[in-house]
């Protein structure tokens, strides 16, 4: 087995079951046949995540929309966490659908990186889902977009919260954070100044496009969601000639799903194994 490789995966699903005011794709539906494009795509992805057992691999869904409300990608997930050269396999999630699927994963394999969307569900329900995760034995993070209106349930979620669990807070778009603000969320999430401002990427190093890459439904692999250009295919294989170390061509990366592999950060290094789930590897802090 080779190096290891990040994969994002991101095909054309964008409904979810929520209507949050900060988000395009509240409350959308997507039709039937893009519904029945999607789990195809999945799985022909998922098929090549079997056969692709010459690196040690981790996976990361990151749809536009909610994910777990489809059986393709709760099954999807499932499958292969019991793969051997599979590291880690995780799904960005409001946590909105019953995780009792879970008992059909490797917990060792399986992780979730949740958000909390006050206005969208109760914190009482939503408790009660990481509480099953928690019976599970599955590794998760939470999260919660820092907008001021969202910071006395973010405060009161992490007091609920076992100390165990990470709960990260994501800068709001459009928002400037002042002085005051920005360490009142700090001292609820000590990496929130990961978040806050974008970072200067422009010609720095960056692990996306040699260790990570990102692919859509029809298997186009780019080096990051970020920058279009692509590499290759993956169903081809001409992805892997393309792999090599490359400055980032974007001025700024304000994403974290972007920032967390821009080598001047060292992320990988706060994260390691946990990267995939938003989980720093010392959490909780001692």
């Amino acid at each position: 087995m080779t190096d290891d490789l990040y994969v994002l995966y991101r095909g054309p699903l964008a409904s979810c079951n929520y209507d949050c005011p900060y988000c395009p794709f509240a409350k959308r539906v997507d039709p039937p046949e893009l519904l029945r494009a999607d789990k195809a795509d999945l799985l022909r992805f998922a098929a090549w995540v079997e056969a692709t057992d010459d690196r040690r691999l981790s996976v990361l869904f990151t749809p536009w929309g909610e994910g777990l409300t489809r059986s393709w990608y709760r099954e999807t997930i499932a499958r292969l966490s019991h793969l051997p050269h599979v590291a880690r396999v995780a799904i960005q999630t409001n946590l909105a659908v019953r995780v009792d699927w879970l008992s059909t994963a490797d917990t060792r394999v399986a992780a979730l990186w949740a958000t909390y969307h006050p206005g969208q569900v109760t914190r009482d329900r939503f408790l009660a889902r990481c509480r099953q995760l928690d019976d599970l034995g599955v590794r998760y993070s939470v999260g919660v977009v820092g907008l001021p209106e969202h910071y006395d349930e973010a405060v009161a979620l992490r007091a609920a919260l076992p100390p165990s669990v990470y709960l990260w807070i994501n800068a709001a778009e459009g928002h400037v954070y002042t002085a005051a603000e920005e360490a009142r969320w700090t001292a609820v999430d000590p990496r929130f100044g990961d978040s806050v401002r974008p970072h200067r990427s422009l010609g720095l190093p960056c692990h996306a496009g040699e260790t990570a890459i990102s692919v859509l439904g029809d298997g186009t692999v780019r080096r990051c969601h970020f920058i279009p250009t692509p590499l290759g295919n993956l169903y081809d294989g001409s992805w892997r000639t393309a792999l090599r170390p490359r400055p980032c061509t974007n001025t700024l990366c304000d994403c974290h799903i972007g920032y967390v592999h821009l080598k001047p950060l060292a992320l990988r290094d706060v994260y390691t194994e946990g990267l995939l789930e938003r989980i720093p590897a010392t959490w909780p802090a001692t």
